[in-house]
């Protein structure tokens, strides 16, 4: 550069500082994209705790589940601690209780229908005893899982028949699986018929099955021995 265009010293630092100054607030002020943080929807939050209990929990094997085809609405996905869950409580509807079915339940759990309320062990695994000992045969017409959150929710089709007399009678509810997340056990079934029951042979078998006769005359067995002797006269009748 020419020495009559070098600039001095004190123009050169004043233009340097302005420079500096400017570009940093151009920083300083330029529009940033931040990411919003989604929060989990219900079902999200069921499964993620679902499948937490995955790992070391019970499996269809491990718990003896007899409907282990479960059928899934569209769009609707069960964890796999879920899906044991489901064919367990299927069996059940299906008149096949057991010890290993029972113990994936609260000890304070509740089992609710039109008719009855059955709070707490002793009166929830008297009315899951009692089924097969009024209705034999009991036939799962049709089934599907609407919700994979908690409550997990299904449509249930039942055939069932009174022993003895031959009468049947199908029975279409939305049942509802209430799951404690801490510990993965159920808390909760409600089993929400559609239709109010005829009255009839049907109606009065349902209503001898209530939480405060059942649990004096039905059999609960106390041990996995007593369990399985149990289950194979069921299964031999």
């Amino acid at each position: 550069m020419h020495p009559l265009f070098k600039p001095s010293s004190a123009a050169f630092t004043t233009t340097l500082f302005r420079t500096v100054v400017c570009s940093s607030t151009a920083r300083a002020f330029t529009p940033r994209r931040t990411m919003t943080t989604g929060i989990p929807s219900t079902t999200a939050k069921a499964q993620q705790s679902a499948e937490s209990k995955s790992t070391n929990g019970p499996t269809f094997d491990s718990v003896g589940v007899k409907n282990t085809n479960i059928n899934e609405a569209a769009g609707v996905k069960l964890s796999s601690h879920q899906r044991v869950l489901v064919g367990s409580v299927l069996d059940l509807f299906a008149g096949n209780p057991t010890l290993k079915h029972l113990a994936l339940w609260s000890p304070e759990a509740t089992f609710t229908d039109p008719i009855t309320i059955s709070q707490g062990y002793p009166k929830y695994s008297a009315q899951w005893y009692g089924l097969p000992a009024v209705f034999n045969p009991i036939n799962i017409v049709s089934h599907q899982v609407v919700a994979a959150g908690n409550p997990i929710e299904l449509d249930l089709r039942n055939r069932y028949t009174i022993k003895g007399i031959k009468t049947e009678q199908e029975i279409a509810s939305r049942v509802r699986i209430f799951v404690d997340e801490s510990s993965g056990k159920i808390e909760k079934v409600e089993d929400r018929w559609n239709d109010s029951l005829p009255d009839g042979p049907i109606s009065q078998a349902f209503r001898k099955l209530n939480a405060v006769t059942v649990p004096m005359i039905v059999k609960v067995p106390k041990s996995e021995e007593e369990d399985r002797k149990m289950q194979a006269e069921r299964e031999g009748r």
